[in-house]
């Protein structure tokens, strides 16, 4: 028997994002990204633990949980376009140091980049299925999946970043533009 399907419109999947999705547009998606959680992670590390828990009426209620949850969204979004169905969401209860979370993301961006060398841009239409943390199934285009994590880390990440400014060790600039500028001549 076939899996039923879980759709939020009804109508089915209708992908989107690999017309206007292909691997470089993502590598340099992803080079920023990596750039712009390495610095909040740097602001984060300057603060106590009380800091790091302190409550918050936003993101996941506070910079610790928010942080494991960007991460956890970047993990499990690679085991999905990597193809794994079944995957767990990372626990964003537990009390991570900010070093051990810098070591996760480094090592889910080591295994993202080894995994997009071996992708043609082919490869982002493909559609797969995978479960959400409530156990339904979905599918999506390796492109909309992708274009998804961007969008979440993004997301979270401006949170965190409030978070910070809050906190006292930001602003944290996180443009894109701040990321690309060159001196002129």
């Amino acid at each position: 028997m076939k899996p039923r399907l879980a759709s939020r419109r009804g109508d089915g999947y209708k992908p989107a994002a690999e017309a206007a999705m292909n691997l470089e547009t993502s590598r340099q998606i992803l080079a920023y990204s990596d750039w712009a959680n390495t610095l909040v992670l740097a602001a984060a590390e300057t603060l106590a633990d009380a800091q790091l828990d302190q409550p918050f009426d936003m993101g996941c209620g506070s910079l610790r949980r928010t942080l494991l949850h960007t991460y956890a969204g970047e993990f499990v979004w690679l085991q999905r376009w990597q193809g794994r169905i079944e995957t767990r969401w990372v626990n964003e209860d537990e009390a991570a140091s900010v070093e051990e979370m810098r070591a996760r993301f480094r090592r889910a961006w080591g295994e993202r980049d080894e995994f997009l060398a071996t992708l043609k841009d082919d490869d982002l239409p493909r559609i797969q299925e995978y479960r959400d943390s409530k156990g339904s199934l979905y599918r999506a285009s390796l492109g909309d999946m992708m274009l998804q994590m961007y969008l979440h880390s993004t997301h979270h990440r401006a949170q965190a970043a409030n978070m910070l400014r809050r906190l006292g060790a930001g602003p944290v600039d996180l443009d894109y533009m701040y990321w690309r500028r060159k001196p002129a001549g």
